[in-house]
């Protein structure tokens, strides 16, 4: 079963969903779900998807004004909305219209990392979720902390390289930022393993302060990353400076 028909019920859809994961595999899990609940998806002008690398605060009025326009038939207006990142002035503009449910009207956001975004943004949604292709990063994280600093950024500078545009490695690609959100989320779970494991179980919390300031720094690099003009490589190397090696 994939992840839409695994939260979704096909009998109450929730007015807004949260999905974390690769836009271009949840959407289409969205359609078909929304073809099976009989919602035509083509041709239908109360169904509209977009797209969008950066949502802006431009957007966020764009699509508040849009909802609230009259259906063209009777039945449910559609949106989907694929976004890299949302700046905290579109996600504070959207809080009362994801707060208050517009009658027969569903979202559906999908975001590559929902830790990016507002606790209070968040917390309007039913939020589903995704683990996609994090294992994959694991390996990968697990020579990393082992690495030199030298032998880390070369490795950042293969990370982020983008199949369609190996130079620009500065550039917010959607190739490029997927790949450096989740192996951030895999370097996160496998160092908070390790200082687990380090800590034992007689071991203090106190005892962390001044020690886990790397798991700060990979919080700011997650929400940073998103920004407009930020560089991922420089944000990148930030990390791979901060973490110790294991």
């Amino acid at each position: 079963m994939n992840l839409i028909n695994k939260n979704l019920d096909k009998n109450n859809l929730h007015h807004a969903y949260l999905i974390e994961g690769i836009h271009e595999e949840i959407v289409p899990q969205i359609l078909k779900f929304l073809n099976e609940i009989g919602l035509e998806t083509s041709s239908n002008p109360d169904f509209c998807h977009m797209t969008f690398d950066s949502f802006k605060i431009e957007d966020a009025r764009n699509l508040k004004s849009k909802s609230l326009e009259k259906g063209f038939s009777k039945g449910k207006k559609i949106y989907i909305i694929s976004a890299n990142s949302f700046l905290l002035e579109a996600q504070n503009t959207l809080l009362k219209m994801f707060e208050e449910p517009i009658e027969n009207t569903h979202f559906f956001v999908i975001v590559p990392d929902s830790n990016t975004l507002l606790g209070t943004f968040i917390s309007r949604f039913y939020l589903i979720k995704s683990k996609i292709n994090i294992d994959d990063y694991i390996k990968d994280v697990e020579k990393f902390i082992k690495m030199n600093l030298k032998d880390r950024i070369s490795f950042i500078k293969d990370l982020l390289i983008d199949e369609n545009n190996e130079k620009d490695l500065g550039i917010n690609t959607k190739t490029s930022k997927s790949k450096a959100l989740k192996f951030l989320n895999a370097l996160e779970m496998v160092l908070h393993q390790k200082l687990v494991k380090a800590l034992g179980p007689q071991k203090e919390p106190k005892a962390l302060t001044g020690e886990i300031d790397y798991f700060y720094q990979i919080f700011k690099v997650r929400v940073f990353i998103n920004q407009p003009g930020s560089s991922q490589k420089s944000l990148m190397e930030s990390v791979a400076l901060s973490v110790p090696t294991f």
